[in-house]
């Protein structure tokens, strides 16, 4: 299985602390000797990863980017993207899943996913094409959601829908034009939120096959909410209904 590159402390001590055997070795400035960077090595030797102490310009042209603070590992790849069925069998209680269509920002969907992972979502499911791909950036920025939240990629997303509606999980899509409010919503059941790509919304196919629309209610005077910041909004009220009725 072909290893993917990490980086950042977030990313990389989640690996170790989730999943240390799959890390196969970390690279680290050599010039950072804080708090922080201690504590990350000495995880490491303890877990019997590989540190390699290297000139913060090699780190940067490992990454393509100054953003890594000082810290990189190579890991294999974790089998969090299993087959959808299996992984809605494995659920106990009603689902909640987040879908993505046409996210083509690493850094909106690695928010996404962090989000996704602090509301507890089952998964987050996302088309094959047009749409970003969960690289290194992603990864970083979602400060090691990525390692713990089930990245399901598909390759005909409405069809995907289709048969999410089959098991009965309600798909709620949101638009700006939608005449029905978040708050109208019933996220207590089995549910999945479909958010669209910034600019273009959702596609007409997604956008029709959702079960419900609903809009965010905006009461500045900006229109519209970054991606990652409106699946938030969604996402813990779902939560929020959920803990609702549980009480």
């Amino acid at each position: 299985m072909k290893n993917k590159m990490i980086f950042g402390f977030h990313a990389v001590t989640s690996r170790l602390r989730h999943e240390a055997q799959s890390v196969e070795e970390i690279f680290v400035d050599a010039e950072r000797n804080d708090g922080r960077m201690k504590d990350l090595i000495a995880n490491a030797k303890a877990a019997g990863v590989r540190v390699m102490p290297v000139d913060a310009s090699r780190l940067d042209k490992i990454t393509g980017t100054r953003r890594h603070q000082g810290v990189i590992a190579f890991a294999s790849q974790l089998a969090l993207a299993r087959n959808l069925d299996e992984l809605l069998d494995a659920i106990e209680g009603p689902p909640l899943l987040l879908i993505l269509d046409g996210i083509t920002d690493p850094h909106n969907l690695g928010a996404c996913l962090r989000v996704a992972d602090g509301v507890g979502a089952h998964a987050v499911i996302v088309p094959k094409d047009r749409a970003v791909g969960l690289n290194a950036t992603a990864a970083k920025v979602a400060s090691g959601a990525a390692e713990t939240v089930p990245y399901i990629t598909v390759t005909n997303l409405a069809r995907t829908m289709r048969e999410l509606k089959e098991r009965d999980i309600l798909l709620i899509g949101t638009s700006d034009d939608a005449e029905r409010g978040l708050y109208e919503a019933d996220f207590t059941g089995p549910a999945a939120l479909v958010m669209g790509s910034e600019g273009e919304g959702m596609r007409r196919l997604t956008r029709e096959t959702c079960d419900v629309l609903v809009n965010i209610p905006m009461f500045g005077s900006v229109e519209s909410l970054n991606v990652s910041v409106a699946s938030g909004v969604c996402l813990y009220e779902a939560r929020r209904q959920r803990i609702a009725r549980e009480g």
